[in-house]
Formats: structure tokens, C-alpha cells, sequence
């Protein structure tokens, strides 16, 4: 589905990004030991709403030491339906608790006026070498997937290169852990704006009516899914519009990601905000 965005939306959805991004290095540094999963996503939700959230595309996660990796998660298979009912809620906050050098990930997806970002932050509770190092590498799919998808690539063929290049460097796809495994889906305008917000399940209402607008187009073939995964149905380029690319991997016991929007045209592609996390921590490397 083709969706197109102002300069207007496109600078209130940048700004939503930073937002998120800069909320989650707020609660990551008033983070200290003992303090669990759920008490950070907590703090994450409520952060958000006191800075003008009015819902969240999901429920905001906090996953801390080896559950930032997945570890212990169930991959998605379509093939038991009844065991996909309680799938989303391994990704729930838990009484994991955080402790001196561990690695942990923040990931929150705040709706503002009607308009969605998607992000995912990476941090550790004082020096973690693996951490900084798999951050080091994540960095350098920016570039990679920025390329492919000027070169014309599909969805499925960037999906691949990002695994393989994730596999020369000795990781495991935790992003494949996600639902559909995906690396990057739509997100952008939330449907119903003005609706109260209820969750079902870990996702707002408005964010099914979305996926159901996505979707239903491409039920007929069963192709140009708008998701990001090795399936068949992504085996097409990604359409205009707005996607959270979020790679995710684990190594050595820590999970590690970033989670940004990339904006397709109907000529080009870029990234919607150079000036993130991990892209100054990329340019202070260099």
C-alpha cells in the first residue's frame, strides 16, 4: 500500500522519533540494580505520556540481560494458531531484574495526534564490552540497508543480505524472534486518531486497524505483504511510505538493536533523522 507524507507530518514524525529516543536514554540513566523489566517499561510508558503520548502503537518493552537476546523465546510458526494467541506475551516486561553490567534494550512506539514512531534503544548498567561492540556492527547496516533498498532490492533480498551479514559476524537474528520474523514493517498515520486508546494483547486497537488496512490489499495473491521477512509475500520492494527498520541480535548472552524510520519515495530512500543514538556514536567512532 503506497502511502504518501507531507514536509508537515514528515517533521512531526521526526520529531516524535527523537522524542522517543531521547525519553528512553532519560529512563535507561535513572536505571539502577534491582530495578525489573517492568518497572522500567513502566517508567518508559508513563515518560512518554508526561512528553504528549496519547497511546502506543505497543505496549513499551523493557528486556534486560539474555531476554534482550530472546533467549528462551518461541519463533513464530504459523502452523499452530492456537499457540500464536499467547505468542505476543513473551515479549511482555517481566521480574527480570537488572544488574551491574548487564545489557538491556528499551523499545517504545509512542502515537501523537494521530502520527506513530517506532524505536528501540540499547544500553548497558555500566561497561559491557559485547554490547558496545555488537552496537559497533548493528551501525553498519544503516549503510547497508540504505543501499540495497536505493539499488531496488525487495524486501526479502534486504532481509537476507542483513542475516548474512549478521552471520559473517558470528550473531543470531533476534529480530526473527519478532511476529512474521520481521526486520522492518509500515508504520506512520494511526487510523481513528481521536478514538480513546485501548490496548488488546500488547497493541493499541488503532495499530490492528492499521495492519488490517495494510494487509487486506494483498490477501487475493498472498503477495506484497508489507513486512520485512524471507517470506515469498516480501519478495517485492518496499512501497512509499514510512518502515521501522529495527535489527536485533543476540551474541554472547546480550541482545542488541536499534529501531529507526526509513522513508521510501516513489524515486529514493533515506533515513528520516541522522542525528539518533547510535548514529553519533557511529560518527564519534569514526
Amino acid at each position: 500500500m503506497v502511502e504518501r507524507y507531507s514536509d508537515d507530518e514528515l517533521a512531526r514524525i521526526k520529531a516524535l522519533q527523537r522524542l522517543a529516543y531521547d525519553c528512553a536514554q532519560e529512563v535507561a540513566r535513572g536505571l539502577s540494580a534491582g530495578v525489573t523489566e517492568r518497572v522500567a517499561a513502566a517508567r518508559l510508558g508513563a515518560r512518554m505520556r508526561e512528553l504528549g503520548a496519547d497511546g502506543f502503537f505497543h505496549t513499551p518493552f523493557a528486556w534486560f540481560g539474555d531476554r534482550a537476546g530472546f533467549a528462551g523465546f518461541r519463533a513464530p510458526s504459523w502452523r499452530r494458531p492456537l499457540d500464536n494467541l499467547a505468542f505476543p506475551r513473551q515479549f511482555f516486561p517481566t521480574e527480570r531484574r537488572l544488574e551491574p553490567g548487564m545489557a538491556g534494550i528499551l523499545d517504545v512506539a509512542p502515537i501523537r495526534d494521530g502520527l506513530c514512531a517506532d524505536i528501540g534503544y540499547a544500553f548497558s548498567l555500566g561497561e559491557n564490552r559485547e554490547l558496545r561492540r555488537a552496537m559497533a556492527d548493528l551501525r553498519e547496516l544503516r549503510d547497508l540497508v540504505l543501499h540495497e533498498v536505493r539499488a531496488g532490492r525487495t524486501m526479502r533480498e534486504v532481509y537476507q543480505a542483513v542475516d548474512a551479514a549478521l552471520a559473517r559476524g558470528g550473531y543470531q537474528s533476534a529480530h526473527a524472534y519478532y511476529p512474521s520474523s520481521v526486520l522492518g514493517h509500515k508504520i506512520g498515520r494511526v487510523p481513528f486518531a481521536r478514538l480513546p486508546s485501548a490496548s488488546i494483547a500488547g497493541f493499541d486497537l488503532r495499530t490492528y486497524l492499521y495492519f488490517a488496512r495494510q494487509l487486506l490489499p494483498a490477501l487475493p495473491g498472498l503477495g506484497r505483504l508489507p513486512l520485512w521477512n524471507a517470506a515469498r509475500g516480501s519478495d517485492t520492494p518496499p512501497s512509499p511510505g514510512l518502515w521501522a527498520i529495527e535489527p536485533h541480535v543476540r551474541k554472547n548472552g546480550i541482545g542488541a538493536k536499534w529501531e529507526e524510520i526509513l522513508v521510501v519515495t516513489d524515486s529514493d530512500a533515506y533515513w528520516l533523522d541522522d542525528d539518533l543514538p547510535h548514529v553519533r556514536a557511529q560518527a564519534a567512532a569514526a
